[in-house]
């Protein structure tokens, strides 16, 4: 418990020293009026309060994505636990601030607006076809996840959870932000303080401590799967998640100072990641070895592991709410996933989204084909929700790249993330079975490669505005 307490203190201390040198490079300003405040319409564009934004922000991004990967990712020991606190404080966190910011700066516009701002129309086009496909692929994975485990929990039939969620998500598409996920957030936010520290408890009460590992930082998959580039595609949030450059953009529309970034975008990812910290360390403590978590994910996916954990540290009632917990997590991130991808949507059409008929318009045939995917193999959906994550972090990391060197600031704070996220992406997109098989290191090479192109294109694109402009960082 030691080191997951060191960890948890890198993460706080990675907040208040690194955050606010982002921050800084970035320059907030205060005076500025927000959308929130210019573009008020009652929908979407609603001004709350930093603590309500702070905890709809956590709950929006954090879905089963810091529970399930971290599980995953403990197979292969607590290097794990070094890529959730590194990825975190030094490209998450960054991908998150830069992706809200730049929307607040954008009037509130989703990602691909974003995107094009900074990368081109090219870019911009491509992000409206890829964000709406991964938001799709979120949200059928946020569905599916939660069904799984009211089922086991239930006992009633997966299908009708998945209808029941549907049904709510459709509901919280369409109705003004500050109804349902406005006022209910708080509630949900309560349950899941209690999942992560009562589960926290229990595991130093019953004096588990790592599966003979020590601290060995070496690959420990038992299946021998590579730790490159799998670990940094297996954890993806809580460590860097594209995924969250969809979600910035609705806090954004909410938020009523541009100083409140640090701690609502900055810090909620820093939530996120002591969630990814909990789970990832439950999944290196509870089981005998990684063999016996293997097991338990051989027989029933991250979800049995859930269960097993939470009954078995906090009992029979406390474990109930601890899973409830889990559910929430991915519910609070689906129904905004489809809320994004309807806002992506009304952005590329140029339709208001005021009117409820306009808004049903988008979200009817959005729900037909969310379903329909629903009826995919989950393990299929999920490999290509995590290249499809990372790939859209890498975007965002560019963009916020352009963004500074246009500026003539430290580019270099979303280029170097930037840099790393695409060789990672491209190396699993090179050997993953979902791409191109090709053997390691041949992957390894052309993801290096690629890298090493699109970083010299960067840099040549935008050396004119470096040494043009004095530098204002």
């Amino acid at each position: 418990m030691v080191w997951f307490f060191l960890c948890v203190g890198l993460l706080v201390a990675g907040y208040f020293i690194y955050g606010k040198f982002i921050e800084r490079i970035f320059g907030p300003k205060p005076e500025l009026k927000t959308p929130a405040v210019t573009m008020a319409d009652g929908v979407d564009y609603v001004p709350m309060s930093d603590k309500k934004i702070y905890l709809v922000q956590l709950l929006n991004i954090a879905g089963v994505g810091p529970i399930f990967g971290p599980i995953l990712g403990a197979l292969y020991g607590p290097v794990a636990m070094l890529w959730i606190v590194f990825g975190c404080i030094f490209a998450g966190a960054v991908h998150d601030y830069f992706s809200g910011m730049l929307s607040v700066r954008a009037k509130g516009a989703s990602v691909p607006t974003v995107v094009g701002e900074h990368l081109g129309s090219v870019a911009k086009h491509f992000m409206n076809l890829f964000a709406v496909i991964l938001l799709m692929l979120v949200g059928v994975v946020f569905v599916l996840s939660p069904a799984g485990l009211l089922s086991s929990l239930t006992h009633i039939e997966i299908v009708y959870w998945i209808g029941a969620i549907f049904a709510y998500y459709i509901l919280a598409t369409i109705v003004p932000i500050d109804k349902i996920i406005g006022r209910f957030y708080p509630i949900f936010g309560a349950l899941l303080v209690f999942m992560s520290v009562g589960l926290v408890i229990g595991l130093m009460v019953s004096g588990k401590g790592f599966y003979n590992t020590g601290m060995d930082f070496s690959n420990l998959h038992p299946t021998d799967l590579p730790l490159w580039p799998l670990l940094f595609i297996t954890i993806a949030c809580g460590a860097v998640s594209g995924f969250h450059a969809t979600q910035s953009p609705l806090m954004a529309r909410c938020m009523q100072n541009e100083k409140s970034g640090r701690f609502i975008f900055y810090g909620a990812m820093i939530g996120e990641g002591v969630i990814a910290l909990i789970w990832c360390t439950l999944g290196l403590s509870f089981y005998e070895s990684t063999d016996a978590l293997n097991a338990t994910l051989a027989s029933g996916g991250p979800s049995a592991v859930v269960h097993e954990v939470s009954t078995g540290l906090l009992g029979t009632v406390g474990g109930i709410l601890a899973i409830l917990g889990v559910v929430i997590l991915p519910i609070t991130s689906g129904d905004t996933a489809f809320r994004s991808a309807r806002l992506i949507v009304a952005d590329f059409l140029n339709m208001t989204q005021k009117p409820i008929v306009k808004r049903l318009l988008i979200a009817i045939p959005m729900f037909v084909v969310g379903y329909l995917i629903s009826k995919a193999e989950f393990g299929v959906i999920w490999r290509y929700f995590g290249w499809a994550n990372q790939t859209t972090a890498v975007i965002m990391l560019w963009a916020g790249a352009a963004y500074l060197a246009k500026e003539a600031k430290l580019h270099w704070v979303c280029t170097i993330p930037a840099m790393f996220m695409t060789a990672v992406v491209i190396t699993y997109l090179a050997n993953a079975p979902i791409g191109f098989g090709m053997e390691m290191g041949i992957s390894t090479i052309i993801g290096l490669a690629s890298t090493a192109v699109i970083t010299v294109a960067f840099l040549l694109k935008y050396r004119p505005a470096l040494v043009s402009r004095p530098n204002e960082s």
